[in-house]
């Protein structure tokens, strides 16, 4: 028989799922009211900058962002359409391709990260002492690898994440 949560676990739950829903929804809304594209490109952006070449294969930036295939394509196609990234033909298999971030993606990233870093302080910072950061990200952390998820590092300055 299969133990079911306690009632703690299941506050918990639906606590971190409102939070992560409120938080991510007031960064978009500021990201749009500083006219930047959703947060998803600023996503994509990153995880192609910090490719040691600049690339990466679709599939790839899919598990990097944790988004379904439909919404990776559609979201490369537009940073594509932007000019915010290209696509290329892999040289060692024609059927392959990778998506490569242009100096318009990067610098468009770096824009964005002003913006971005604003709203994690407001949203987040703001609310929690470093201590209380540090607490959270082990708490999550638990969560994320008995899910089987390996642990990110803690990132300790903000240029990590530009």
């Amino acid at each position: 028989m299969k133990k079911k949560p306690s009632s703690e676990a299941t506050a918990a739950w639906i606590r971190l799922m409102r939070v992560q829903s409120r938080v991510l929804d007031a960064v978009e809304q500021d990201l749009k009211k500083a006219g930047f594209p959703p947060l998803a490109w600023y996503d994509a952006l990153l995880e192609l900058s910090r490719s040691p070449t600049g690339e990466l294969r679709p599939v790839e930036l899919e598990k990097q962002m944790l988004l379904p295939q439909y919404s990776t394509s559609r979201l490369i196609d537009r940073l594509v359409d932007e000019k915010l990234a290209v696509r290329r033909e892999c040289a060692s298999d024609k059927r392959g391709q990778f998506v490569e971030i242009t100096e318009a993606g990067r610098d468009l990233q770096k824009k964005m990260w002003t913006s971005y870093s604003a709203a994690i302080e407001r949203h987040v910072g703001a609310k929690l002492s470093d201590a209380d950061a540090v607490k959270l990200c082990g708490l999550l952390d638990r969560l994320g690898c008995a899910c089987g998820e390996m642990a990110a590092p803690l990132v300790k300055d903000a240029a990590q994440a530009r």
